[in-house]
């Protein structure tokens, strides 16, 4: 059936139960489904005035905003194909995207510099061009019969922990399939208003778009993430929902726990990107009493849910506290070995995904595409393993196991235990060159203000949690907060390089 696993279904649902309600706030424009539906087509419109065609790339750096909203959705509703850009990024890799791409036009809130002599035309959203635009654009409709579910949406850049910056191609069937998935771990309605606070040229930051557009729900767009404007909006739109990097979150629990806000209506604090420690649930739990946290696990190739746990709260001081949840309803999982073949329940290997969400494949990279894509599973370089319920225990990605001794070390385990420690706010663990042992666990710690710790106080605080050969060999101590990528993923290998920068071969 044309069309109807597509973005512009989710439009026209949208139009036709919740036209007159609230569709998009920020700052102080509020638009409604219809006028956002109307401003849709005017993009659409302009993008045949640009001279883009069918397929065309057309990327976006911007933080976020309505015109992002608008382009994430509109453009492959018109058939052409988005590419959000990490605005952390330094000149070169965002260079390198768009020449990777070959985009034609540039959507960007700032001076683009260089970038602009890259594509054909810069159209600037904070000078007001985007809106004058839209103004001078005639309404086209979108063609159903034109747009098909394997049509590629979207062409969303991967990078800053695991190695160059890869284009993960997620097409219409692969998005629509995330928003279903969503809907079964963090369910929507359209009296939901979820604040979309992570940004959005990140998964984390889009999750919900197209979910939200399909329950009609209003989202309320938080341009720049800070702990103390995020709650400020919880408090004045009546926030039902959110999700934000766990940074983002135990940021957030410090803020209100110090300094509360009325956040009555706020139901739902989902998180994902990368592991939390339960510390920080425990926080959050005094700081949001009433509100579920919901721990979300998956990967831009997986557009990017995977598993979820839809009350992490009621899985608190049990095992599976430590856990990512089960499969959500449109994915499999299989724990495999190096041999590609599966494992036992409860052992530890690769793990392995199947479902409609999977991405088509990378952009221009046919050899990385062939190594993840493998007779129908994405394969994700996550090592975990499953238990007897289908609940998946991740123990950390496959290029930061630490191997010391012979015996692998999961960082996240070994995480966990130094943010047992009360004065802990950050803590990130990796493999430091070692002649003893080829590799030993070294700890990067951030302490709380007002707070004290030694390295040994810390060291015989983990060695009453986890073995010996887990706890860290070295504590090292700063004051600033650790270094992120733009989606708030701590930089390990940006900390570990200087450790292995005599060494002839690194850890990776």
């Amino acid at each position: 059936m044309a069309g109807v696993q597509t973005f512009v279904h989710a439009l026209r649902r949208a139009e036709a139960l919740a036209g007159h309600r609230e569709a998009l706030v920020c700052d102080r424009t509020r638009l409604t489904y219809h006028e956002f539906g109307h401003r849709l087509r005017r993009l659409h419109g302009a993008l045949v005035e640009l001279a883009t065609d069918p397929g065309d790339r057309i990327a976006v750096l911007s933080f976020n905003s309505i015109p992002f909203v608008e382009l994430y959705c509109g453009i492959p509703m018109a058939g052409r194909v988005q590419v959000p850009l990490n605005f952390r990024w330094a000149a070169p890799e965002l260079a390198y995207a768009l020449r990777d791409a070959g985009a034609r036009v540039l959507f960007c809130d700032r001076d683009p510099g260089g970038l602009g002599d890259i594509v054909e035309r810069v159209v600037r959203i904070d000078l007001g061009e985007y809106d004058e635009l839209l103004d001078s654009a005639p309404p086209l409709e979108f063609d159903d019969d034109a747009l098909r579910e394997d049509d590629l949406a979207g062409l969303f850049y991967t990078g800053g922990t695991t190695g160059a910056s890869k284009g993960v191609k997620l097409t219409h069937r692969n998005l629509v399939a995330n928003a279903v998935n969503a809907q079964f771990i963090q369910p929507m309605t359209v009296d939901d208003r979820y604040l979309v606070m992570a940004p959005m040229f990140h998964a984390a930051g889009s999750i919900s778009v197209l979910q939200s557009v399909f329950l009609g729900a209003t989202q309320v767009i938080l341009p720049a993430f800070a702990p103390a404007a995020m709650l400020d909006l919880v408090a004045a739109e009546g926030i039902t929902q959110t999700l934000g990097v766990p940074t983002m979150v135990a940021a957030t629990v410090e803020e209100q726990l110090a300094r509360p806000r009325d956040v009555g209506t706020f139901r739902v604090y989902a998180h994902g990107g990368s592991p939390i420690a339960m510390e920080v649930v425990r926080r959050g739990v005094q700081a949001f009493p009433g509100t579920a946290f919901v721990h979300l696990y998956g990967a831009t190739e997986t557009a990017p849910l995977v598993t979820g746990t839809a009350d992490e709260v009621a899985l608190l001081d049990t095992e599976r506290e430590k856990s990512a949840g089960q499969p959500v309803m449109g994915c499999e999982i299989v724990i495999r070995g190096t041999d590609g073949e599966p494992i036992p329940t409860g052992q530890a290997g690769e793990v392995t995904i199947r479902g409609a969400n999977v991405m088509a494949g990378y952009w221009n990279k046919p050899e990385q595409t062939s190594a993840a894509l493998r007779d129908g599973w994405y394969w994700s370089g996550d090592v975990g393993r499953v238990d007897e319920a289908g609940y998946l225990y991740l123990l950390d990605r496959s290029k930061d196991m630490i191997i010391s001794g012979g015996e692998n070390v999961y960082c996240t385990e070994v995480e966990d235990a130094i943010y047992a420690h009360a004065a802990v706010l950050e803590a990130t663990v990796f493999g430091v060159p070692s002649d003893e042992w080829g590799e030993a666990v070294h700890a990067v710690v951030v302490l709380r203000d007002g707070e004290s710790l030694t390295g040994d106080e810390l060291i015989e605080h983990c060695r009453a949690l986890i073995a010996g050969y887990k706890v860290p060999r070295s504590v090292e101590f700063r004051t600033e907060p650790l270094p992120t990528s733009g989606p708030g993923k701590v930089l390990k290998r940006e900390l570990r390089a200087p450790y292995w920068a005599s060494r002839d071969a690194s850890i990776g």
